[in-house]
């Protein structure tokens, strides 16, 4: 029997090679992408972190807000089971906070980065302590969570914790009153 790859052409056997691993692809990427509000909340978060590490508070703080209004929407989805909503709710909370603060570290940076700090920078800094606040009262230790839930709230309650330490260094490093 003949070589089948010789009667097609270079061109031929590229477009048969190409169209194969487009195939191969979609099929295999369909399989392993995570969809759903849960992992779009993370994958909004963990793009905030690059953004920060990558010296862009502004666009941090956007996918922040984002992640909070998906933690809304997780929150609301959830209404029925009041300890799961609680964790999305304190989730919420969080990321409005990490979003203010983020907020705040733009605009000290747009007004010259000068201190004091003006009171707008440390208004937002208010409104990141108040949200951080709220997050860690939403996120107390909760005996009716179970399995990547509970691991979710003790995750978000350290994050929390971690927080408002922060907020707490920002506001006396911008001389805030």
């Amino acid at each position: 029997m003949a070589n089948p790859w010789r009667v097609i052409t270079t061109h031929g056997r590229a477009i048969v090679l190409l169209a194969g691993l487009f195939f191969w692809h979609t099929d295999t990427v369909g399989w392993s992408q995570v969809v759903g509000d849960e992992a779009e909340m993370d994958r909004l978060t963990a793009k905030a972190e690059d953004l920060m590490a990558n010296d862009d508070p502004e666009g941090a703080a956007m996918s922040m807000g984002r992640a909070a209004l998906m933690a809304k929407q997780l929150a609301t989805k959830h209404n029925d089971a009041a300890s799961t909503a609680r964790v999305f709710q304190g989730a919420e909370m969080l990321f409005r906070s990490q979003e203010h603060a983020y907020r705040a570290m733009a605009l000290f940076r747009r007004a010259g980065g000068q201190l004091p700090a003006s009171s707008g920078v440390c208004g937002s800094l208010a409104l990141a302590n108040s949200g951080v606040r709220h997050a860690t009262s939403l996120l107390e230790k909760n005996g009716n969570l179970t399995g990547p839930l509970a691991e979710r709230a003790t995750t978000l309650r350290a994050a929390a914790d971690d927080w408002t330490t922060v907020i707490a260094s920002m506001i006396a490093d911008y001389q805030c009153p």
